[in-house]
């Protein structure tokens, strides 16, 4: 629904017309009209004053119906039609009104307006000259010999901004074009024309914006359909590059390029779609052989391998893949250093490789070109916990496993370094004190490892042994010997049974 307030601006835009209709009234303008015919120009007229478009244009079709050679309901009616933004209908009505009243020097000067608007320079002269022709007042004179002399001009410009473009100096042309179009706003041609001038000046956005009006101004226009498909399949955007060549088919289902063109893209998107859903059910393997496909489904336009090199970087990052996600992170970051994507996931893979210098540069440089980011912030607050943690007890380190190990993994490396680092293996008082230290370390690090909660406390920067001791009052992680005495540390399910004996 039209609100009061954008009919109101509506109407003022085509208040000369207005004006025409009020004096029409106002000299007593004999049509032949019947009373039913009066009563609907008469509530269309006050309808339209008062900004109610969609109901005043009923009334004047309801006029027309009444007495189809009424030259003022077709008037009233174009005046609707402007109102509304229906040029071409207005068109239409006003041609109708000079077919009725051939004198009638108003709907030929406002009919000359809006041919100029659509660039149709003879067909606009025409009516200008025409009015010329027909006695007009002082003021349609002055208007029409105006709007010739803005005509001239106008098709000066054009035929020098074509010229212009011939020559491969689109820069000068658009700024021609620019000054054109706002005299020729419904010209479809012309926005063709800025729009090849845009491309050509690698801005593809005005491009498609001018396009984009071309394929409502211009019936069936597939070309302009076609051409923004194109310019959304270079930019990378698959999902609008598939829509709008689906338009063109819409028009033309046997237009070769866009038939072409869609299969193409279809292709492509169904592809990064599967991809996509990949990711999200976690089966990341799977997802980076999709992306690889997506990569020789089109190895001519760069954005789609970029993009896939990104998203196989996410995934090695997902699936722990670290030293992978690494090569394939940074290849994108050396075409593309402000990859706020690729930066995290990379940052991911260097914590666990334990590079934790490296992965604070990368969220650093994340965080610098999107400062909101909170994944961001957290990521680049653990990294800085885990740095500094490793400059203290690692248990990752110190069992000599990554930070991804597995529960089997973990208790394999402590019963190979539990039996060798026991302190019954040692006989002099200074070796066996060494072994007694390593030991604790080693049976700690099985003992955080092995325990979801408290490995997730110390992965995310926390040592949870550390927080028992001072939430218990004791000293930081401060384990004895003692502790440990009696401890069968290869109990744990395997097939292995150790009795110790200490003195």
């Amino acid at each position: 629904m039209v609100s009061a307030s954008a009919c109101a601006g509506q109407v003022g835009a085509v208040l000369p017309l207005l004006l025409v209709l009020f004096d029409l009234l106002g000299e007593g303008v004999e049509c032949g009209i019947n009373a039913e015919v009066e009563k609907q120009l008469e509530m269309g007229k006050k309808l339209l004053a008062a900004g109610q478009l969609a109901d005043a244009l009923s009334h004047f079709h309801a006029a027309i119906e009444g007495d189809s050679d009424n030259y003022i309901a077709y008037y009233r009616r174009a005046t609707v039609y402007l109102a509304m933004g229906k040029s071409k209908a207005a068109i239409r009505d006003l041609s109708k009104v000079v077919e009725l009243k051939q004198d009638f020097t108003s709907a030929r000067l406002q009919r000359g307006h809006l041919l100029l608007k659509q660039g149709k320079f003879d067909e606009a002269e025409e009516d200008f000259k025409n009015v010329l022709k027909s006695n007009p007042s002082d003021n349609e004179e002055k208007e029409a010999r105006s709007q010739l002399m803005k005509s001239d001009e106008l098709q000066r410009l054009h035929s020098q901004a074509q010229s212009l473009y011939r020559q491969e100096d689109y820069t000068t042309a658009i700024s021609l074009l620019d000054g054109i179009l706002e005299v020729c706003v419904w010209d479809a041609e012309l926005r063709e024309l800025r729009a090849e001038c845009y491309i050509k000046e690698g801005e593809p956005g005005k491009a498609i914006s001018d396009l984009k009006a071309a394929t409502k101004l211009k019936n069936d226009n597939t070309e302009a359909f076609y051409k923004i498909s194109t310019i959304y399949y270079q930019l990378g955007d698959h999902e609008l590059s598939l829509s709008e060549v689906r338009e063109c088919l819409k028009l033309d289902q046997d237009h070769k390029l866009c038939f072409s063109h869609y299969k193409q893209v279809k292709k492509l998107n169904k592809q990064i779609e599967s991809a996509e859903e990949l990711i999200r059910e976690g089966r990341y393997t799977d997802a980076i052989s999709k992306y690889e496909s997506v990569m020789k489904t089109e190895p001519k336009v760069p954005i789609y391998t970029t993009r896939a090199k990104e998203r196989i970087c996410h995934c090695f990052s997902k699936n722990e893949q670290s030293a992978e996600a690494i090569k394939v992170c940074t290849e994108v970051l050396l075409l593309e250093p402000a990859n706020v994507n690729a930066l995290k996931d990379r940052a991911e893979a260097y914590l666990l490789e334990e590079q934790y210098e490296e992965a604070i540069q990368d969220y650093e440089t994340a965080q610098a070109n999107s400062e909101n980011d909170q994944q961001i912030r957290e990521g680049l607050e653990r990294a800085q916990r885990m740095l500094k943690q490793s400059q203290k007890r690692d248990y990752y380190k110190i069992l000599g496993i990554k930070r991804n190990a597995r529960k089997q993994e973990i208790i394999k490396a402590y019963r190979k370094l539990a039996s060798q680092w026991h302190p019954d293996n040692f006989q002099k008082e200074e070796e066996k004190k060494k072994a007694e230290k390593k030991f604790i370390d080693i049976a700690a690090a099985k003992e955080v490892l092995t325990d979801p909660e408290m490995r997730r406390k110390f992965d995310a920067g926390e040592d949870p042994l550390d927080a028992e001791s001072q939430q218990g009052g004791g000293s930081p992680f401060h384990r004895t010997w003692n502790t440990w005495q009696g401890f069968n540390p290869f109990s744990s399910g395997g097939p292995f049974k150790f009795k110790f004996h200490f003195n």
